[in-house]
């Protein structure tokens, strides 16, 4: 089934060619959304790989994490919790500034989301270099709680994001890979 969804949903995300900025081929998964059945099929293979894993919360990343974080929340019938950037959250809320490339950012999530103990897996669209993913898994471990894992629509293999992700969770799931 992986192969042929692969197969599958490749052919649905649309390459944009000098997006955002020029030599840089943006992998547009806005096509996805207009294919219900398939994205019914991106929920299930998450959901299907974490079957019988320790998983009380899932998280998402702002903003694509939510678009299929959610659905995956639900498929589990478990508690979704947002992480956001700076300022998009109502207080009291724990934040983590880490390094971007140029400059630095900061995220966050309201205080009581998460508890103490919980196992929180983190959901997003892509995983590039991996330093948002890695700072959302500090902020979960910041609040007492455990990152259980990381999952991915997509990856760009080349910037090697699993290697800093590794020491937070080693338990990372990605469909397509670039």
């Amino acid at each position: 089934m992986n192969h042929n969804l692969e197969d599958r949903i490749n052919a649905l995300v649309r390459e944009v060619p000098n997006f955002p900025k020029e030599g840089i081929n943006f992998k547009d998964i806005t096509p996805l959304f207009g294919n219900p059945e398939e994205s019914k099929n991106i929920i299930k293979y998450f959901s299907e790989n974490l079957k019988g894993q320790k998983v009380d919360v899932i998280a998402g990343i702002e903003s694509r994490g939510f678009l299929y974080g959610f659905p995956l929340a639900l498929e589990m019938n478990l508690p979704f919790i947002l992480i956001r950037k700076k300022g998009k959250l109502p207080p009291e809320t724990i934040s983590i500034s880490y390094d971007l490339e140029y400059g630095s950012a900061e995220i966050e999530i309201i205080k009581d989301a998460v508890k103490p103990g919980q196992h929180v897996h983190i959901h997003d669209d892509l995983l590039a270099t991996g330093g948002t993913a890695a700072a959302a898994g500090s902020l979960i471990e910041k609040c007492g709680a455990n990152v259980q894992g990381y999952s991915f629509l997509a990856e760009l293999s080349f910037l090697n994001g699993q290697k800093s992700l590794q020491n937070i969770s080693p338990n990372i799931i990605t469909l397509l890979r670039y």
